[in-house]
């Protein structure tokens, strides 16, 4: 099985690319074809609305045409059988990267006449989506808003699963910032209580063993 994992986190080593880390180390001990990409270390940019993806009798429709460092990261995609995505929440939504790259992948996906999907294949799509918010708020105030986000992924043919990890710890430590709104006590019991369950079952999903 081949595996894309795509990181639209700014921050290395911290809660998400911890989790997607965590997730190509269960697909590779499962024996899938992996690559990592982190979408902040590419230089691109979201859809140019230049329709050459619209154009009449194209060889292939499902691609975007627009070159730069996203380019083969799209096209890796495409040939995926699987596709893990990664982002915090800021201001109730993911990061301004990961929607450029929604934007390059599935806008070519879609039919401009009959607004189906013209992609031949099949690329299943799991999200994880760190966050500030507790659990409670997510599924009050984010679940529904995160399906109708990344509905366009629908267009890949595939499932769209999700996987929030809230109440995250934000930095190690609390006192050399501006943010007294956080208890770094409770944080860091958050942490220390969830995080080692939300790798484990990241492990599991990058392997294929997490319904």
């Amino acid at each position: 099985m081949k595996i894309v994992i795509v990181n639209g986190s700014p921050r290395k080593n911290w809660n998400t690319d911890r989790l997607l880390k965590e997730a190509q180390r269960g697909a590779e001990a499962a024996g899938h074809e992996v690559e990592y990409f982190d979408l902040y270390s590419l230089n691109y940019s979201g859809c140019r609305s230049c329709l050459a993806c619209k154009r009449k009798n194209i060889a292939e429709p499902c691609r975007c045409y627009w070159k730069d460092e996203l380019t083969p990261v799209l096209e890796k995609v495409l040939q995926a059988d699987r596709l893990i995505l990664g982002s915090p929440i800021y201001y109730g939504q993911p990061t301004g990267n990961l929607r450029c790259f929604l934007e390059r992948i599935t806008f070519p996906a879609m039919s401009y006449s009959t607004y189906t999907s013209v992609f031949k294949g099949k690329t299943d799509v799991d999200v994880f989506l760190t966050m500030n918010a507790d659990e409670n708020y997510y599924r009050e105030s984010y679940a529904a808003k995160m399906e109708e986000y990344f509905m366009p992924f629908r267009f890949l043919n595939g499932k769209l699963r999700f996987f929030p990890v809230c109440d995250t710890l934000q930095v190690k430590d609390y006192s050399k910032y501006e943010m007294a709104s956080f208890s770094e006590e409770h944080k860091k019991a958050v942490h220390e209580a969830q995080f080692p369950a939300a790798l484990e079952l990241a492990h599991k999903i990058g392997a294929g063993n997490a319904e």
